[in-house]
This record gives C-alpha cells, structure tokens and sequence, in this order.
C-alpha cells in the first residue's frame, strides 16, 4: 500500500495586497508536518506553483529548504514539479543536493524519459508505485523536439491545437514508459502508474488569482486526452475539484486563498491511497480539509449595514486574528467623496485590515471615464465591451470583434509566457 499527499500551487513569497504570506505558510507547513506524520504519508507530492514568482524573496526559499529538513524525520519522500509560476533555474540550482535528502525535483520539461519517470517507494523502502512526473509544459520547452517544432505564419487557433496534441502525446508516451518500468520492478503484478501536470484542464473552475498564460487557456483539453492513470495529480487550478467527473483525475486547490474570490472556499490536500497490482477503480482518494490560517472576507455593501455584516466574521476569529477585507461599496455610498475617511472612523475600532475597496458604479455606453472605476476595478474585457457598445454593431459583427479581442489577448499572454525565464 502507497500513501500519497497531493498539494499544489503553494505560491511561497506571495503578497497579498501588501500583505506578505509568511505567517500563513509556516502555519500550513506545521500542518502538513503534523498530517505527514498522522495519516502516516509515504509520499508527498506537490503539482507545481511551489513559488509565487520566478524571482522568489530569500524567506521563501528558506521556508523551502526548512521544510524539507523538517521533513527527514518523518520518512516521507518529497516529489517537487515546476509550475507555471516556477522558475526552472531556481528549482534546479538546488535539486541535486535535494535528491541526498529523499526528495525529487522535476523543474522543467526535458527530452530524456528517464527524468520523468519517478519510484514512489514506501516506508519500507519497497517500490510500491511509478510516477509520470510532469511539470509545466512551456511551449519552447516541448519545442526542443524536431516533432514537435512549429513553422512560421501558423494561426494561434491552429497554434493551440497543435500544443494539445503534444501535451496528450508527451503523456502517452510516459505513460507506456511507466507501464514498462513498473512491470520491470514488479513482474507478473505490475504496480500501479500515476502521473501529475499543471495545466488547466475542460470545465476547471479558475478565479481571479489564476494567471492565465498560453497554457493555462487550454480550457479544450478534455479528460480524455490523458492515457488511464491509475490518479493524476494536477496542479494550476486553486479551488480543489474533479476532472471530467473522474474521482481519479484531482485538482488539489491552493492551500491559501490567493484572491478574494477565493475566500469563502474551504481549501483541501488529497490523501491518494494506491495499492499495489490494484486497478484504478479502487484507488480511495480522500480530501483532508484544511484550516483558515488567514480570515479573508468580500462584503458588497453600504455603509450603513456594514458593521452587521461583519459580526458573524469578527466572531470567528481567533484571538490575535485581523480579518482582511476587500469592501464592494453599494447604493448611494459609493457616490461620497469622503468615504475613506468615513471608512477609517468606522473600521478603527475593529480587528480589520481594509485590503481593497471598490465602488459599484455601472459601466455604461458613455465609456469607462463617466464610471468612475479604477483601471484596477476592470478587466480588458470591461473596457473592451465598453468601447464597442459605442459603436453600431450588428449582433453578428460584435460577436465578431468580441472573438478577434479574445484572440488578440491569447496572443499577448503567449507572448508573455514565451518571454518567461
């Protein structure tokens, strides 16, 4: 039997609004140590997103190398995978002295199968499962296949279809691979072959803190596409769900909420339980839920009936607590133009750090100016929508140019994502 862990997008250095993060992972760090050593966990394995940036802060990396010292008593091997977020310099410049110390880091795509192909061994020490380790896949890196290199003038449409049918083909081809290893190291009762990713995947449900880069718009990549793993363990999507409907195809969600639409999510590890020579319909799989290390709340509201909604919130935190409020200001309180200062007097008093204030005013046809939002309170497509409802459009031609705005900023963000380190 192969106890398994699955966590992801961690997002290690992150500022929240200003606010560092710290407090909040050494405390689910805490966590995880504690869970490691009561569900009595073989393997923990973390899809992707270990770091908020590329450029993570020293603290960040310390928290990093603390955990996995922390981690040696508690016989755990640690599988590590890029994301998207990750740099692939910064993971690999330690993970060859990492490798001493029971944990595998698989930074970045490579050619060589072998360096994706993983034991997963337990307490005992026997091989008790084989791992597909799949990062992010970066379209420069798969590029680095002749079969896989794109000509020139291709549309971005036929760009992104391409880039499916490589993703799909790179874990067809581990998955045969892994297959072989394990009939190798277990002939005649074959162990069991999972795999990870971190990509965004047909019907995941994002939020606003998931960067959507050309990988990350993969929303056509169906469950299908992946070969019959018995668990894949996917990483990039913050709120923990099902592929497909399958119980065996897991996003595990973010441990922290990373945006204020996030919030009011409950936010979960998944505990895999694998045993050797079974099929995929008896892997068990199990959502531990975690704590709040930080209260987060997003109120829409008045003035007027703010203190009340706020009650419940402030009876739930522990003591030493702040809660961390993001306030949609309503009605006729998001006209006052001294608010902020009414804001202060009423807010003073209480355990609250206004983070974010936004005020509800319709963007209308007479453009984004007269809305008085900010450029942080909209998305390109609000400003988009709200120059072409200037225009006379036929509903055919708007529909037109709402797709050719859509491709335009898929454009971009490929870009950007190609311009990444």
């Amino acid at each position: 039997m192969l106890r398994i862990l699955h966590t992801s997008d961690w997002h290690l250095g992150q500022f929240f609004i200003g606010k560092s993060r710290e407090a909040e992972h050494r405390a689910f760090f805490r966590w995880l140590c504690d869970t490691i050593k009561t569900q009595q966990i073989d393997v923990m394995l973390v899809a992707g997103d270990i770091f908020d940036t590329t450029t993570p802060p020293s603290y960040a990396r310390e928290l990093y190398h603390q955990l996995i010292v922390d981690m040696q008593p508690l016989g755990a091997q640690l599988v590590l995978l890029g994301g998207n977020h990750d740099s692939v310099a910064v993971l690999n410049e330690s993970a060859e002295l990492l490798r001493c110390l029971n944990t595998s880091v698989v930074p970045g795509y490579v050619t060589e199968i072998s360096n994706h192909l993983l034991t997963l061994h337990n307490k005992a020490g026997e091989p008790a499962a084989v791992l597909a380790a799949v990062p992010f896949l970066r379209p420069r890196d798969l590029s680095q296949r002749a079969d896989f290199r794109s000509s020139s003038g291709v549309e971005a449409a036929e760009k992104q279809l391409q880039l499916q049918h490589q993703i799909s083909q790179v874990y067809q081809e581990l998955y045969q691979a892994a297959l072989q290893q394990a009939d190798a190291l277990s002939p005649g009762a074959p162990l069991p072959v999972i795999a990870s990713g971190h990509l965004t995947t047909v019907g995941a449900s994002s939020t606003e803190s998931v960067r959507e880069i050309y990988i990350g718009t993969l929303d056509a990549l169906p469950a299908s596409a992946f070969p019959p793993f018995a668990y894949i363990a996917l990483g990039h999507i913050h709120q923990a769900q099902k592929v497909g409907g399958s119980e065996f195809i897991r996003y595990s969600g973010s441990p922290l909420a990373l945006s204020f639409d996030e919030a009011r999510q409950q936010k979960y590890c998944l505990l895999i339980t694998l045993d050797a020579g079974t099929d995929t319909n008896t892997v068990q799989v199990e959502a531990l839920p975690l704590p709040r290390f930080q209260p987060l709340c997003s109120v829409k509201s008045d003035l007027a009936s703010l203190p009340a909604l706020l009650t419940p919130e402030l009876q739930n935190l522990a003591d030493g607590q702040r809660l961390w409020l993001e306030l949609v200001l309503c009605g006729d309180s998001a006209l006052l133009s001294d608010v902020q200062l009414q804001l202060e007097q009423l807010l003073a008093p209480l355990p609250v750090d206004l983070l974010r204030l936004r005020r509800e005013r319709p963007v209308t046809a007479a453009g984004i100016t007269d809305s008085g939002l900010s450029l942080q309170e909209l998305t390109p497509a609000d400003v988009f929508a709200a120059r072409l409802a200037q225009e006379e459009l036929s509903d055919e031609m708007q529909q037109r140019m709402e797709q050719l705005h859509r491709e335009a900023l898929d454009l971009l963000q490929q870009a950007e994502s190609e311009e990444q380190p």
